[in-house]
């Protein structure tokens, strides 16, 4: 399963690329995906689903208020930088797509309305692609760790970030003890 979030400030927008989804087989590289979709329309709500989730991909509208896709997008990158990134987009913007590009690495800019086939192939071709990225990483650290380049709890951790996003770091308190985030602590007397 394939865990992708959308985020558009257009409900129906978001619906309609949900049923999409649902019903359209998206494959790339040889590989079947099945999708699993988390919709928000508000890049805050996005920032707060990649903290907790991890996500192969993410989808995200150019523009939307308080925070345009771009800066969405490099906020999401700090997080999770190795979900495959798409720009949708109603908008030619040139200085956008070559920010998008540059700055933030996007796998690809789709225009609105876009045409079904080619946003889900789109889709699958960014999982395949990183896939691929992380098999050549994989393959790249057992390399280095034979030749002694690379410590092995350097590189289960880095695996196990990707895993689950925030979970090798550590808040250190002055006298050494862990701190406890008080978000999460509160989610969890609430869970």
């Amino acid at each position: 399963m394939s865990r992708i979030l959308i985020v558009d400030d257009d409900q129906s927008i978001l619906n309609a690329l949900v049923r999409l989804l649902r019903v359209a087989p998206c494959s790339g590289g040889g590989r079947n995906y099945s999708l699993v979709v988390t919709t928000c329309t508000t890049p805050a709500e996005a920032l707060e689903y990649v903290k907790h989730e991890p996500y192969e991909l993410i989808l995200c509208d150019y523009r939307m208020p308080g925070m345009d896709g771009v800066q969405l997008l490099k906020a999401i990158k700090e997080i999770q930088p190795d979900a495959a990134r798409l720009i949708l987009s109603g908008y030619a913007d040139l200085n956008a797509l070559i920010l998008a590009i540059n700055e933030v690495g996007i796998d690809r800019f789709i225009g609105k309305p876009w045409n079904d086939y080619e946003l889900v192939a789109a889709i699958g071709q960014a999982l395949a692609n990183r896939d691929l990225m992380l098999e050549n990483r994989q393959l790249a650290n057992l390399v280095r760790m034979e030749m002694g380049d690379v410590d092995p709890e350097t590189v289960e951790a880095q695996r196990l970030e990707t895993q689950e996003p925030g979970i090798t770091k550590v808040n250190w308190g002055p006298d050494g003890s862990v701190l406890i985030d008080p978000d999460l602590l509160e989610e969890l007397k609430q869970g």
